[in-house]
């Protein structure tokens, strides 16, 4: 793993990023600041262990578990035309191979589920129902030099196809994901389903690549190659796109063949991986780790600058117990005002989850209307798989976005509160969805249920046969009196009449009860998809409102804990003897020089 390090504003090397942390906390702790002590150690915990997510998405037998394999030369997921990925795999780096089921808990969640080990030739057989209970994904720890350099690969189920509801467990987790690479093999140019994934995972996600996969199978796959570009670009849409082979990749590592290498593609991957991803993480970190560096410098400055002043100078140290006092009447002010950010926070999420609950039941009504205009139009029993395709999809299409409407919303929510913390100056927004997801959604968990099979043709004739009996026995006796036989020509004839009457009555009523049970089965089927996305939807502004309270709530602690200690400082210096203020000063000049030159070097990581 690389040690992230800072850089003079000459470009020369500084310090490494975790030596400037362990001496910002050892500045804190020395200044009795614990809250700043816990939120730095956080943050040195994340550089030591930086954890990359990549997740890698596409439609049906674009070649994605084949393609994950190749990039860590390593057979993990199961490849074949009757195998694939069901439920979403996560492969992340371990001393020894291990699989493990992580399985949902009775509120639908992985925080009360269960892990249930599995062997590892068990692994394509995994489906999201097991015997032990609704699958949320599959865990894959293996020892694997790209895995233990903090990369984690998450190979996601297939998008559409019967079966395959879409995309909504891709968009749930990708913003949580550093990268996402959309796979599209080489044989035809993008579709529309393709292009509307990758405009809604650029959305959600910083970092999206189109990787254009079995470039060894399709000669013309320069031509689709050009093709895709000139889609994205009618689109608006700037993604990279990545040409590679998963096969010459594997023959390359076997072979150890360096040309095959370069002919794969994956070098570009790797390049771009590395740009994109590792790099500009590392640059976010510095980013991140640098302001609170500056910030943590600052509140300890503030009390070392009082204390010394009022040291130094009595006269300067009474106005600035009275400066203090003030700032702290400001911050105090400002906690009183609590409730009204916190109001703004409580208001707009409640107001947030009834606009997202009025949405998503609004567009479920509107193609529960149409599949209804569509039933009544249409024998259910003839066309029930093409409709239950339809059905699935546009309801995927529905939540999907639902959920980005959710995002943008969440994210103009933490503007407004963020405008009650002027008086700190620029304050950062934290990612809402920033909590880790359970790797799955319930809502692809729900399934159409199938009509009851047409009746055959035996059960047509013996519906004519009984229709036509009872008119050909009562037309047959009133012709005995004519002294005709019972069974003659006209009693024929309106047994004929009188059967396809029947027929046809029964024909009618059938179709009717068929598109009566269709309707019912659709409708349930959005009710069922209205009360797992419902769910899911509160549970995500749960932790967006716990992420924002707790992010806004420690600004506001912090200062005025740093103005407390300025103003306590300030007034336990007055009563300092003459002896002991010249060996006091000492030290507060010899912690102000550390912590100036903290916030130095802080400056100096931040870009710009």
């Amino acid at each position: 793993m690389t040690t992230v390090v800072a850089e003079t504003a000459s470009g020369t090397p500084a310090l490494p990023l975790l030596t400037v942390l362990a001496e910002t906390i050892a500045a804190a702790r020395t200044a009795h600041r614990d809250d700043l002590v816990g939120r730095l150690e956080q943050l040195a915990a994340r550089v030591r262990d930086p954890r990359r997510r990549i997740m890698v998405a596409g439609l049906g037998n674009q070649g994605k578990s084949q393609f994950v394999n190749a990039l860590l030369n390593l057979e993990a997921c199961p490849v074949g035309d009757d195998a694939t990925t069901t439920v979403p795999v996560l492969l992340q780096h371990g001393p020894h191979p291990l699989a493990e089921l992580v399985l949902a808990g009775p509120a639908g969640t992985e925080a009360d589920g269960r892990r249930i080990e599995l062997p590892l030739t068990e692994i394509h057989t995994v489906t999201p129902h097991s015997p032990h209970g609704h699958v949320l994904r599959l865990d894959i720890h293996a020892p694997n030099p790209l895995l233990a350099d903090g990369i984690v690969l998450v190979d996601t189920p297939a998008l559409g196809g019967h079966g395959n509801p879409g995309a909504t467990a891709v968009l749930t987790m990708a913003p949580t994901a550093d990268a996402v690479l959309v796979l599209s093999d080489a044989s035809t140019e993008l579709t529309e389903p393709e292009v509307d994934l990758l405009a809604r995972l650029r959305q959600l996600c910083p970092v999206v690549a189109l990787v254009l996969s079995k470039i060894d199978l399709y000669p013309h796959w320069r031509q689709v190659l050009e093709a895709d570009q000139n889609h994205l670009q009618r689109n608006g849409l700037e993604v990279p796109i990545l040409p590679v082979s998963a096969l010459l990749r594997t023959h390359a590592m076997r072979l150890r063949d360096e040309q095959l290498g370069r002919e794969s593609g994956f070098g570009a991957l790797f390049d771009f991986l590395r740009e994109q991803v590792v790099t500009r993480d590392q640059l976010e970190t510095r980013r991140a780790a640098a302001l609170d560096i500056s910030s943590a410098a600052e509140h300890v400055a503030l009390a070392l600058g009082s204390e010394l002043v009022a040291l130094r100078d009595p006269e300067r140290g009474a106005a600035a117990i009275r400066e203090l006092r003030t700032a702290k009447s400001q911050a105090e002010e400002l906690h009183r005002r609590t409730a009204a950010w916190q109001q703004t926070l409580g208001d707009g999420i409640t107001d947030l989850a009834g606009d997202i609950d009025h949405d998503l039941r609004d567009r479920l009504r509107a193609i529960g209307r149409t599949a209804e205009d569509w039933i009544d139009d249409n024998d259910p029993a003839r066309l029930w798989e093409q409709m239950a395709d339809w059905l699935t999809a546009t309801v995927d299409t529905a939540v999907g976005d639902n959920l980005l409407w959710t995002h943008a919303r969440a994210m103009h929510l933490g503007e407004r509160v963020a405008q009650h913390f002027v008086e700190f100056g620029a304050v950062d927004l934290p990612n809402v969805h920033s909590g880790p997801e359970s790797g799955g959604s319930r809502v692809e968990s729900v399934s159409l249920v199938d009509l009851e099979p047409d009746l055959g043709l035996g059960h047509k004739l013996l519906v004519g046969m009984r229709g036509s009996y009872g008119g050909m026995v009562m037309v047959g006796l009133a012709s005995t009196v004519a002294g005709l036989a019972l069974i003659n020509p006209v009693s024929l004839g309106a047994g004929v009449l009188l059967g396809g009457k029947a027929f046809r009555d029964d024909k009618r009523e059938r179709l009717a009860r068929r598109r009566a049970e269709a309707k019912t089965a659709v409708r349930r089927y959005l009710d069922d998809v209205s009360f797992e996305a419902g769910k899911e939807s509160r549970d995500r502004l749960h932790r967006v409102h716990r992420v924002l309270r707790d992010h806004f709530t420690g600004i506001a602690d912090r200062s005025l804990r740093s103005i407390n200690d300025s103003l306590q400082a300030a007034q336990d210096a007055a009563g300092v003897e003459t002896a002991r203020r010249n060996e006091r000063c000492a030290e507060l000049e010899h912690q102000l020089r550390i912590v100036a030159e903290l916030r130095r070097r802080a400056g100096v990581m931040l870009p710009g």
